[in-house]
C-alpha cells in the first residue's frame, strides 16, 4: 500500500472507530460487533506500524474510548483506567505467554478469570467506608456515580474485618443478570420504550440514571477483579483478591492459577462451554501475570498493560429460517438488508432479526428466500448471519433482488467507488432520513428536547416539522389540536424547546447531523473555529488543522456547508435563537500564555486535565506532540524520556512546574509533597 493510500485508510478507520466507540460507551447503542470493531482496530495498528510517521497521539490505538457524559461530577482516577489488548486466537495467547517467559527473569504463574460483559467501575474506600464510585470515563477522569453505586445490593458501604488500607481503589464491572435484563425489557416493551440490545448496554444505561432509587430497582450486581499495585502489599494478584474478599468485597470466584499455556487452554475450553450456564453475560477470559513484581517489570503500552491479555470467545451460533427480508434506510441514507427470522434464543436474548450487512454480503452468503441460516452474536451483541445451510434449502428458492430504488422515497440508489453500501442520495427529501435526523436533533446528547420517535412521526406526518428549525415555529395552539396532546404535555414539550436555546454551540453542531461528526469532533471543531459562520467558510485544509479531524471528516463538513439548503437551515436556527458560537470565557485568568503552544509530561501538583485547563485559562494552547511550533515542554516529576529527548533534539526549552507558575500572575510554586503520582496506570 502506498503512503497516500495508507493515510486515507487510516483517517477513515480513525473516524469509524471513534464514532463506534462513542456509540458503545456513551449511547449504549453499538452498531458494530466487538469482533468487527477489533478487526478494524487491528488493521489500524498494522497500518500505523507500517507507516509510523502517520501514527498520532489522538489515534484510537493510543487512547481508550470514553463513557463520560453530562449530568455527573467528574473526578480523576488515582491511576489511569486502561483497556486490555483483545485476541480471538489461542495462538496469540500462546505468543503472549512466550513473550512473558522471554521478558521475565524470574518464575511466575498466570491468573485466569472470566471477562465480564458489563460496564467498568472504580470504587474508592476511605477509612473502611465507600467514599466514591467512578465510571471509567476517558481513563483519566470518571463520572461520579457514588449515589447509584450505593443502591447496588452487593457493594458494601462499610468493609468488614481488618488489614485494609486507610484508602484504596478497587476496579471491577457492573453487571445485569439475564433475569433482571429480561424483566427490564418486558417493562420497557409495555411502556413502549426502546428495548436494550443486551445486558451490557442495560447495565451501562442503568448505572448512568439520575434517579438512584430506580438504579436500585434494576437488579444490578458488581464483581471486582483488580486492586492497582502500590496500594496493598501482596506478592500476587490472587492474594490481593483473596484479601478483598475477606473485607466483604464481591470478587470473582471463577478464577484459576495456571502454571503454563496448557492449563490456560484447558481453562478457556471449560468456560467456552460452561459460560452458557452462568446467570450473567461473559464474553471471554482475561489472562494476567499473577506476580506483582513481574507485572511491574513488564509495564504498559500507551493504552494497555503488557502483563495481561483478553481472549474473546467466538460468538454462539443457532440455525433458524429466514421468514422475509426488509431493506431499511438509515439516517445517513445507507440501505441495509435485514432478515426477519423465526425467533431463536441466543446469548441470553431472543433473536428475531439479523443484519445481512449489504448486497455484497448477501451475494457472498448466497442467500435465497426461505433459507435456513446460521445466526451468531458478534461480540455477544449484534445478531449477524454468518452462513447458509444448503441442505435445508427449499426446491426452487429464488435469490432476493436488492432494490434499485430507495424503499422509502423511490429515488435511484447510488454506490460510490470504494463503498460497500448502497445509499439514497435524497438526503433532504427521503422521509426515513428526515425523521432519523429529526430524532437525532432532539436526542438527549444533542438538543435534549422532550420528543420521542412517535412524536417525530406524528409531527412529520402532519407536515408540521420537516427540518429542525420547524420545531421552533410550533405553538401550543397547534399542538392542542393534535390527537393525544393535553395542556401539560404541550407545555412540557415547548418548555424543553425553549430550554434547548441555551444548549452550547458544540452540542448544536453535533445535533445538526453532519456525517462523521460525532459529539467529540463537534466539540473540537466548535472550539477551534468559534462560530458557525467560520466553520461554513472553512476550507478542507483549515478543517484538517483541528484535532482528530482527518480527510473523511473534513470533506464531509465542507460538503455539508456547500449545500444552499443547509445554509438556509442554519439561518433559520440563528433566527430561532440557538447558540451558534462559543461563549467567550467568563473570566480569562490572563493572557500570559497567549499564542504559545505547550506540551506537558510527567506528574504535577494537580491532575493533567487541570493543568491543561490552567494553560487554556491563561491563553495557551495544549498540544499532544512536540514540533518546531512548540513554545516549551512543561515537565513535571518523572517526565517521559522520549519527550525529553525530542525536546533536546529540537532545541525546545523545558520548564519545571515551579518555573511555569512564575509565568502566571498570582500563582505560587507547588510544595514538593503535593505532586500527584500518575505514572503507574492500571487496567479496568
Amino acid at each position: 500500500m502506498q503512503r497516500q493510500e495508507a493515510q486515507q485508510r487510516i483517517e477513515t478507520l480513525k473516524a469509524v472507530l471513534w464514532e463506534n466507540s462513542r456509540k458503545y460507551y456513551v449511547e449504549n447503542a453499538p452498531t458494530m460487533s466487538d469482533y468487527d470493531y477489533d478487526q478494524l482496530m487491528h488493521e489500524l495498528e498494522a497500518l500505523e506500524a507500517a507507516f509510523p510517521d502517520l501514527r498520532t497521539a489522538d489515534s484510537p490505538t493510543q487512547r481508550v474510548g470514553s463513557d463520560s457524559e453530562g449530568g455527573f461530577a467528574k473526578y480523576p482516577h488515582k491511576y489511569p483506567m486502561l483497556s486490555l489488548g483483545n485476541t480471538y486466537s489461542i495462538g496469540e495467547v500462546e505468543e503472549f505467554a512466550q513473550r512473558a517467559v522471554k521478558s521475565l527473569d524470574r518464575g511466575f504463574t498466570f491468573c485466569c478469570e472470566l471477562k465480564f460483559d458489563g460496564t467498568a467501575i472504580c470504587l474508592t474506600y476511605r477509612g473502611g467506608r465507600l467514599f466514591r464510585a467512578l465510571t471509567r470515563g476517558d481513563g483519566v477522569m470518571g463520572d461520579d456515580v457514588t449515589a447509584n453505586a450505593r443502591q447496588i445490593a452487593n457493594i458494601p458501604h462499610v468493609l468488614k474485618g481488618t488489614g485494609f488500607p486507610d484508602e484504596f481503589e478497587i476496579r471491577g464491572e457492573i453487571l445485569m443478570p439475564y433475569d433482571s435484563f429480561e424483566r427490564l425489557n418486558r417493562e420497557r416493551e409495555v411502556n413502549e420504550e426502546p428495548l436494550f440490545a443486551n445486558p451490557r448496554n442495560a447495565a451501562s444505561g442503568s448505572l448512568k440514571l439520575q434517579d438512584p432509587e430506580e438504579v436500585g430497582r434494576r437488579g444490578l450486581l458488581c464483581t471486582l477483579y483488580h486492586i492497582p499495585t502500590g496500594q496493598v502489599d501482596y506478592k500476587t494478584h490472587d492474594e490481593a483478591l483473596r484479601a478483598a474478599e475477606s473485607w466483604g468485597l464481591p470478587v470473582s470466584h471463577e478464577r484459576r492459577i495456571c502454571q503454563d499455556i496448557n492449563e490456560i487452554e484447558a481453562y478457556i475450553a471449560h468456560w467456552d462451554s460452561e459460560r452458557k450456564n452462568l446467570p450473567f453475560a461473559t464474553d471471554g477470559i482475561v489472562i494476567k501475570i499473577n506476580e506483582m513484581d513481574s507485572q511491574r517489570q513488564l509495564g504498559y503500552t500507551a493504552k494497555s498493560p503488557r502483563w495481561a491479555v483478553a481472549y474473546k470467545f467466538k460468538a454462539e451460533q443457532a440455525l433458524t429460517p429466514i421468514l422475509s427480508i426488509d431493506y431499511q434506510v438509515g439516517r445517513t441514507g445507507a440501505v441495509t438488508p435485514v432478515a426477519n427470522l423465526e425467533p431463536v434464543f441466543l446469548s441470553g436474548t431472543m433473536v428475531k432479526r439479523a443484519t445481512l450487512v449489504n448486497e455484497d454480503q448477501m451475494r457472498l452468503l448466497d442467500i435465497h428466500e426461505g433459507d435456513c441460516v446460521y445466526v451468531e452474536k458478534g461480540g455477544e451483541i449484534i445478531p449477524k448471519i454468518t452462513a447458509v445451510e444448503p441442505s435445508r434449502r427449499l426446491p426452487g428458492a429464488r435469490i432476493p433482488s436488492f432494490p434499485l430504488r430507495c424503499p422509502d422515497c423511490g429515488t435511484p440508489l447510488v454506490k460510490s467507488e470504494g463503498e460497500a453500501k448502497w445509499f439514497c442520495p435524497n438526503t433532504d427529501g427521503c422521509p426515513t432520513q428526515i425523521k432519523g435526523k429529526l430524532e437525532h436533533f432532539v436526542s438527549r446528547k444533542a438538543m435534549n428536547i422532550l420528543c420521542g420517535e412517535a412524536t417525530v412521526e406524528q409531527l412529520y406526518s402532519l407536515d408540521l416539522v420537516r427540518t429542525p428549525a420547524d420545531f421552533y415555529d410550533l405553538s401550543e395552539r397547534e399542538l392542542l389540536l393534535l390527537e393525544g396532546w393535553k395542556e401539560r404535555s404541550a407545555r412540557r414539550f415547548l418548555d424543553s424547546i425553549r430550554q434547548s436555546r441555551k444548549v452550547s454551540f458544540e452540542r448544536v453542531l453535533f445535533a445538526i447531523g453532519i456525517r462523521f461528526v460525532g459529539e467529540t469532533t463537534a466539540r473540537d471543531i466548535a472550539r477551534h473555529f468559534g462560530n458557525i459562520d467560520a466553520i461554513a467558510a472553512a476550507t478542507k485544509e483549515e478543517l484538517l488543522e483541528v484535532r482528530d479531524v482527518g480527510e473523511v471528516i473534513a470533506e464531509s463538513v465542507v460538503t455539508y456547508f456547500r449545500d444552499p439548503r443547509h445554509l438556509e437551515e442554519i439561518s433559520r436556527l440563528k433566527a430561532a435563537g440557538l447558540q451558534l458560537s462559543v461563549e467567550s470565557p467568563a473570566e480569562a485568568a490572563s493572557e500570559a500564555l497567549m499564542g504559545q503552544s505547550i506540551v506537558i509530561s510527567g506528574n504535577f501538583s494537580i491532575s493533567r486535565d487541570e493543568m491543561k485547563a490552567l494553560i487554556e485559562a491563561h491563553g495557551g494552547k495544549n498540544s499532544s506532540s512536540l514540533s518546531g511550533k512548540t513554545s516549551f515542554l512543561l515537565a513535571g516529576e518523572k517526565p517521559g524520556p522520549e519527550k525529553m529527548k525530542k525536546a533536546a533534539e529540537l532545541g525546545i526549552r523545558v520548564l519545571s512546574e515551579a518555573d511555569f507558575r512564575l509565568l502566571l500572575p498570582g500563582m505560587e510554586a507547588p510544595s514538593p509533597e503535593s505532586v500527584r503520582d500518575e505514572v503507574e496506570p492500571t487496567l479496568f
